[in-house]
């Protein structure tokens, strides 16, 4: 996983702990899945929203 080892994982994972707090990390790991799911959905099915022929003007 991106070159790190279990010991850096570990590290990591403590001083997340040791920031933001037990209690927080579930609340962040949630709006990551859910920021993350919601990009997946886009690139799978993009709106019409801001399609490239509204961008350019004549």
């Amino acid at each position: 996983m991106f070159g790190l080892g279990w010991t850096e994982v570990g590290v990591i994972a403590i001083v997340a702990i040791l920031i933001f707090g037990p209690k927080k990390i579930p609340e962040l790991g949630r709006a990551l899945g859910k920021t993350l799911r919601g990009f997946k959905e886009e690139m799978k099915n993009p709106s019409d929203e801001n399609s490239p022929e509204e961008d350019v003007k004549s």
